[in-house]
Parts: structure tokens; sequence; C-alpha cells
């Protein structure tokens, strides 16, 4: 089965914070050929797994690099790794993915009002500017 899922499948799955949905989510993505993984997923299980589970920036990224090589997901790669360069930075995740997918959009400059994630985007190379 070649599956897309919600951001709480893989909290379940990843957590195992609810025993019946975690028994259903982890026998679902083993058996799926395929998980099919969003961005927006992908910020949404950073975040949860952030604020809402208190991990270290450090467990979700070697949560999110164990999903990247999985042999059965698939997920934009690029920009995945541009929110954990961020990320393992000190930034944010979302950051890093916004900062991407409009640089490959066509955007040439990233701007914004937050100061940390200009300064840490401008030290990955790309043209920033701090709104103020």
């Amino acid at each position: 089965m070649r599956i897309s899922v919600d951001t709480n499948v893989l909290v379940r799955a990843i957590l195992q914070d609810d025993v019946k949905q975690a028994r259903a989510a982890t026998k679902l993505l083993k058996e799926a050929s395929l998980i099919a993984l969003s961005l927006l997923c992908l910020c949404e299980l950073v975040w949860i797994l952030r604020q809402g589970a208190k991990l270290t920036k450090e467990e979700i990224s070697a949560v999110i690099r164990s999903l990247l090589n999985a042999g059965n997901v698939a997920m934009d790669r690029p920009a995945v790794e541009a929110g954990l360069a961020l990320l393992e930075a000190g930034g944010d995740f979302a950051d890093g993915v916004m900062a991407y997918e409009g640089n490959w959009l066509g955007g040439e400059t990233f701007v914004s009002f937050d100061k940390q994630a200009v300064k840490l985007i401008a030290q990955q190379g790309q043209k920033t500017r701090l709104l103020t």
C-alpha cells in the first residue's frame, strides 16, 4: 500500500504515547510500500515533538534523519535537508523549509521579522532581509 499520512499517525508511532493508536500507526507504517510525507506534515511533526513532547533539537533531528533514510519514505529531500540545517544550527526547521522553497519558487531574498532566522539563513548563503 502506498500512503500519505496525517501528522498524528507519525506522532503516535514515534512517541508511543497511546498504546492502541501507536500499535495501529506502527503496523501501518511498517506495512506500507511507500509513505509520502509532505513538508507541512514534517513541519507539524517537528513543532509537536519540540513544543508538545519537549524533545531536544538533536532528538528531533535524529527522528527526521531516520525518516530521510527509510527506504519506503518519499519526501522533498532538499527542502528537508534545508530545514534540518537550520534546526541543527539552532533555528526553526520550518524557517529553513520556507527559505528553501521560496528560493526554489523564484524568490531571491528571504524576508522576515525574525532576527535569528534571517541570521542563520544568511549564514547558509541565502540572501536575506530583516524587516524592522
